[in-house]
């Protein structure tokens, strides 16, 4: 058994200590076996470095009988990782010295003062995290860039603006004014744009390449819009916390906003979390042309698949597990066979699953489950049968509401900065009336009777086994490794 020196320093510092100078101070407490763990370039924050874990690799064999350090937070500064790490050392006898804190884990006061400091180094990096949250923010309030990576088609100037970085076009500018350009045209998709820029060799700033996810991205980020009352007004009824006066919103300057992102940017409706503030660079996409795709994006919102599919009992329930999206049924006739098509693959271009399960082995896995979790002789619920279809009339008073909406957002483009928050609230509110009778289209795709009819769900025919699957399940997930069942 031996004693094991570890050395940890994440940045070369003039105020800091050198890994050499830290191994030379812990040689002394030291036996006269011992063997250095090194990591450089690593942060403290968590203990992913792989020194340390070849180390605790060691402690679990039994081959360290004492770990000697120079300053406690070169081990971890996380209370909670440290706290195993102690748990660990404990379970293998292994002793513990700290050069610095003066303390040996051999003695009860040494114990105690490890824990009181452990508080106070996870007070100090919580204090740390909190001071550069609060800078970030007010950077964006002066208008600055706040860090990190400029959007695609921007770059850090040099030159910087009231001593703040700011952003500066670059030439990839214009294949954002490009999407921008495509999005606000009738009939234009995500997936649309993202194919027509990937079959053009469009450079990307993903390596992955341009897909529904990029594009909606780009067209989300109002750093490349110029901040009009209007603008204002749409991010203000989203909930958007604004730092600026609406009077500020003058239509040169471009605006940044930052906060926590959603899982799917294209359908967010409220923005409590984010703030929105005018920045120091000059925006570069019109205002008017902006919220076009905005509206757009807000409203890219597809009424429910009412399972109309005649390949397969399970349509409209079936959904990717990797991506979400809808899976739909493929018949290939030549080959006389049914397959699995992913629309986020083949439509949105942002999945990479490739479906070979068998829908007839879909079908049969569901029943089972259906049959053993109600029962052979079961009262299932069963959809009601179609007769009057009020759906229908719901989905022309979308189309008409739609029509409202697109006539307001060209009256944008003719409206004062009076009449624009007018038009706004307007807008809101259709979107408002809209989302109601999509909720009354899923509603009425949904129903079911409430007196059950008892029977073997195996003897079904094709017609009622897709009315009761689609009462009793709420999707299944799909993957070549197996399916995923939600009930409702």
């Amino acid at each position: 058994m031996y004693t094991a020196i570890y050395a940890r320093q994440s940045l070369d510092k003039k105020d800091s200590l050198s890994i050499e100078g830290q191994v030379d101070l812990c040689r002394a407490e030291a036996a006269d076996e011992f063997k250095v763990y090194t990591d450089k370039g690593f942060s403290g924050k968590n203990t992913h470095r792989p020194s340390f874990a070849k180390l605790m690799k060691d402690v679990e064999s039994g081959e360290v009988e004492k770990l000697v350090c120079y300053r406690l937070d070169r081990i971890s500064r996380s209370i909670m990782d440290f706290g195993m790490i102690w748990e660990t050392l404990n379970q293998n006898h292994v002793e513990f010295v700290s050069i610095n804190e003066k303390f040996d884990t051999s003695t009860p006061v040494g114990r105690a003062m490890l824990y009181i400091i452990m508080v106070f180094a996870q007070l100090e990096r919580e204090t740390i995290a909190e001071r550069v949250k609060d800078n970030y923010y007010q950077r964006v309030k002066k208008g600055a860039w706040p860090g990190g990576p400029a959007p695609f088609g921007f770059r850090i100037a040099q030159e910087r603006v009231a001593g703040q970085k700011s952003l500066e076009p670059t030439p990839e500018i214009e294949i954002v004014k490009r999407i921008f350009n495509m999005y606000a045209e009738a009939g234009a998709s995500l997936g649309k744009v993202a194919k027509t820029l990937t079959e053009e060799g469009i450079p990307c700033a993903r390596r992955t390449g341009w897909d529904g996810v990029s594009v909606g991205r780009i067209l989300r980020n109002p750093a490349y819009a110029k901040a009009t009352e209007a603008i204002y007004a749409y991010y203000s009824a989203k909930g958007a916390i604004i730092y600026n006066d609406v009077s500020e919103f003058t239509g040169k300057f471009a605006s940044i906003m930052i906060g926590k992102r959603t899982s799917n940017e294209r359908k967010y409706t409220n923005m409590q979390e984010h703030l929105l503030a005018i920045s120091s660079h000059e925006g570069v996409i019109d205002g008017e042309q902006f919220l076009t795709c905005q509206f757009r994006l807000d409203n890219n919102r597809q009424v429910k698949n009412t399972g109309k599919g005649k390949l397969t009992w399970l349509s409209g329930l079936l959904h990717c597990k990797e991506c979400g999206y809808s899976l739909r049924v493929i018949e290939d006739k030549q080959y006389t066979r049914k397959y699995l098509s992913c629309s986020g693959r083949t439509n949105l271009h942002i999945c990479s699953a490739i479906h070979t399960e068998r829908i007839e082995d879909v079908e049969a896995m569901v029943e089972s489950f259906l049959i053993g979790n109600f029962s052979t002789k079961q009262s299932f619920l069963t959809a009601e049968d179609p007769g009057s279809k009020p759906q229908d009339k719901w989905v022309g008073e979308v189309e008409q509401i739609e029509n409202k909406i697109a006539n307001l957002i060209e009256a944008l483009a003719s409206g004062n900065d009076v009449s624009a928050q007018y038009i706004n609230t307007a807008i809101q509110k259709l979107d408002d009336e809209k989302r109601e009778v999509l909720n009354k289209i899923t509603s009425a795709a949904n129903t079911v009777r409430t007196d059950t009819i008892a029977y073997d769900f195996s003897t079904l025919d094709f017609e009622a086994k897709k009315k009761t699957a689609a009462a009793v399940i709420k999707n299944v997930l799909c993957s070549p490794w197996g399916i995923d069942i939600k009930l409702r």
